[in-house]
Parts: structure tokens; C-alpha cells; sequence
């Protein structure tokens, strides 16, 4: 009896190791031991439409980064042109004196040419008030000629007469004063002058 089971174990354990060997084989022929994968790179990387979309998105930056620096270039640019001022100017005739009248007509147009020569914008105001006032009265201008032909040759030169001037000239001829055509009649000589100056243009006296 005991021999009859003895002979049962072996047969069991020939059959299981029959059973099992092919299995054995496969796994060493594979590797000797499976080693179970502890780390997932795709776990770490995003999904395949976001590596896709990556460069576009690098790209799309890029252009927005450009389009930034051209539009600062663009403001410091603008910046300038803002910064540079048209020069301004204002020369004063006070006085019935055709040598200081001459005088500033020749300043008005050395210094328009001079910025025309540089390409540069430049306004230049004469203001009369007093007996000044005289260069731009149409019966008494001893320049009136010069002023004319200025007023088409150099139309960044303006010229402005004193109201108050022409009022008390007229109580005192009894007789309107007329002022030439390429002449504009303000309040007040003298404060258009201190207006000009507050506004940052430069003063000139003959």
C-alpha cells in the first residue's frame, strides 16, 4: 500500500514537470527573470496632440514677440517725431525805423533758410505794436514790397499787428488805419509776444 502510493507522488511530479517546462523554456528564452516595469515614460510626457501642437505654439509666441518689438520701435519712433518741435521764433519791431524793419526782415528769412537748409520745420512770428506798427500799415510801410513778395516765398514767416496800436493811431489821424493783406490784426502786441514766450518760443529784438 505504502509502495503503491510512493509510486503515485513520483508520477505526480514526472506529469507536473512535463507540464511546466515549455513554460520555463519560453521565460528563460525571453529573459532569465521578468522584472515588472517601475516607471511610465509616457506617464511624464504630455499626450501626442499637445507635443503636436508645441512647435505652433512656440511659433505663435515668436511672431507675438516680434510684432511687440516692432511695435515699440515703432512708439520710440513716434516719441521722436513728436519730440521734434517745429523751432518758433518771434521778432519784435516797436519802432518807426525802416533800417530795424529791414533788419528783421533779414533775420526772418536767414533763419528760414537756415532750417530749410536742414530740412527742419521752423515758424517765425514778427509782431508790430507802437509805432512799429507802422511796417505793416498799407499807407506807410516803407517794406511793404518786401513783405509781399516774403509772404509768397517764405510762408513759414507770419506777421501780427497790434490792435490797441491801430485804435489809438486811428483817435489820433482821425482816420481808419489799414493794414496790409498778408498781416493779421491782434489784441494786444505785447501780450502776444508774452503769450509766444510762455509757449516756450524764442524772443528776438532787433
Amino acid at each position: 500500500m505504502n509502495m503503491f502510493q510512493h509510486i503515485a507522488s513520483v508520477t505526480t511530479i514526472v506529469a507536473a514537470t512535463v507540464l511546466f517546462a515549455p513554460s520555463f523554456a519560453a521565460a528563460e528564452q525571453g529573459g532569465r527573470y521578468w522584472v515588472p516595469t517601475t516607471t511610465y515614460p509616457a506617464m511624464y510626457q504630455p499626450p501626442v496632440a499637445e507635443r503636436a501642437a508645441a512647435p505652433r505654439k512656440a511659433a505663435k509666441h515668436s511672431k507675438a514677440a516680434k510684432h511687440r518689438r516692432e511695435r515699440s520701435l515703432l512708439a520710440a519712433h513716434a516719441r521722436l517725431a513728436s519730440d521734434a518741435k517745429a523751432h518758433r521764433l518771434v521778432l519784435q519791431v516797436n519802432t518807426n525805423d525802416p533800417a530795424a524793419m529791414n533788419l528783421t526782415l533779414n533775420n526772418a528769412t536767414n533763419v528760414a533758410q537756415y532750417y530749410k537748409d536742414l530740412g527742419e520745420k521752423v515758424k517765425i512770428e514778427v509782431v508790430t505794436f507802437g509805432p512799429g506798427l507802422h511796417m505793416l500799415r498799407d499807407d506807410t510801410s516803407p517794406v511793404k514790397a518786401r513783405i509781399e513778395e516774403m509772404a509768397l516765398s517764405r510762408p513759414e514767416v507770419s506777421f501780427k499787428a497790434c490792435g490797441n496800436t491801430q485804435e489809438r493811431m486811428h483817435k489820433a489821424e482821425n482816420k481808419d488805419i489799414p493794414i496790409i493783406s498778408q498781416a493779421e490784426v491782434v489784441k494786444s502786441g505785447v501780450v502776444r509776444v508774452m503769450e509766444l514766450q510762455e509757449k516756450g518760443w524764442s524772443y528776438v529784438k532787433p
